[in-house]
């Protein structure tokens, strides 16, 4: 199949995408994948190849150790792909707008305890709201749902969603903790971002039974706030956290963010955007400026760059990070315009980087869906 073939059909798709450059020495990809099903080259040294098709609106990814993988789709289902391929609707997802079945993070002693955690918008008393829900996920069956952080902001727009183990803990020797970290967004209360008291436009950490570390800045579930829409995460080496964040929308929508998450930091939104600086308040390590616009969903980190897929700037974006001053390079841009909005991103345990297409989302160009650009968001 050649590639432009390909690309038409990639409405909602996973696929692999491996540069040479990109990985270590020490880790260069298998020349094969178990659950891969074409591969492709398109004369660069590039190799893609396409993992599964006919996904709808695809999330999240997640690996399983004993092989396969799990994808989120938005409208409630979680599909594990291997050998066979199961759909399983996920009971109470609010599926609209943005929100829907979203986020997903593997306990990290999965293999003992097969504990799944997945983010969704839901419904209470009427109106929308986020919440995340612990599983048991055994015989590719989900199981003893339990509910460990709920009332998250909610509606059809800036959801978050992004959900991840984080590191074990550097900063407290002899601990091994490894905290569970969540993106939130502003639900379309801009001014909420700037209350800790509120859970909106924010990054929160808990603990894996949704309890709140003793050492959260502001005694709640609150990492950092100031935040208007972020969607990806990511850890390098030095176990500092990396996030994407969206920012703002419509006619005038650009200053796209890449931050350098720390503890009790205010990022700005809504006072500031873009590399406006105001006291108290953190500047994003890069931005894609007034005129540009990546709407940025998941990142990954591999071998000193920060990868991260672009929605509106249907492209995959790799900057450089620096282990000294936090700073990043501009970002180049892969894939432009190839494979239209991509979303989810994943470095996988073969050392490939895995993305999902979000085409058939109600935004991409082959579903030939218009809207008034002064009420679109980016996501």
């Amino acid at each position: 199949m050649s590639r432009m073939a390909v690309s038409a059909v990639l409405g909602g798709a996973l696929v692999i995408a491996a540069f040479i450059f990109w990985r270590p020495e020490t880790s260069a990809p298998t020349t094969d994948s178990p659950i891969a099903s074409s591969t492709l080259q398109n004369g660069t040294g590039r190799e893609l190849e396409v993992v599964a098709e006919d996904l709808e609106v695809p999330w999240e990814i997640a690996f399983l150790p004993e092989g396969g993988m799990l994808v989120t789709e938005r409208p409630g289902y979680l599909t594990v792909l291997g050998k066979e391929r199961r759909r399983i609707p996920v009971r109470g997802v609010r599926a609209g707008g943005e929100g829907g079945l979203l986020g997903m993070a593997l306990h990290p002693d999965f293999e003992k305890n097969r504990r799944i955690y997945l983010y969704f918008t839901a419904e209470s008393g009427g109106r929308a709201v986020n919440r995340v829900v612990r599983y048991i996920f055994r015989d590719n069956a989900l199981s003893e749902p339990e509910i460990i952080l709920d009332g998250l902001p909610g509606s059809n727009f800036h959801n978050g969603g992004r959900i991840a183990f984080g590191p074990p803990t550097l900063d407290k020797p002899g601990q091994t903790d490894r905290y569970l970290f969540i993106t939130t967004g502003d639900a379309g209360d801009e001014d909420a971002a700037q209350s800790t008291r509120s859970l909106a436009g924010k990054i929160l950490r808990v603990r894996d039974d949704g309890s709140i570390p003793e050492d959260n800045p502001f005694g709640n579930a609150v990492y950092s706030y100031g935040h208007r829409n972020p969607q990806g995460l990511a850890w390098d080496d030095e176990g500092r956290l990396w996030a994407t964040e969206h920012g703002r929308s419509g006619a005038l929508s650009g200053l796209d963010e890449l931050n350098l998450v720390e503890k009790g930091v205010n990022y700005g939104w809504p006072v500031i955007q873009g590399a406006a600086e105001r006291s108290g308040m953190r500047a994003p390590a890069i931005q894609s400026g007034a005129s540009v616009t990546w709407a940025p969903a998941g990142a990954a980190y591999l071998n000193g760059r920060i990868f991260f897929t672009g929605l509106r700037g249907s492209a995959l974006y790799e900057t450089a990070v620096s282990a000294e001053d936090g700073k990043a390079s501009a970002p180049e841009a892969h894939l432009l315009n190839e494979f239209g909005r991509l979303r989810a991103l994943k470095l996988g345990p073969d050392g490939y980087l895995y993305f999902t297409t979000s085409n058939m989302d109600g935004r991409g160009r082959s579903t030939k869906f218009s809207v008034n650009p002064e009420h679109m968001s980016k996501d």
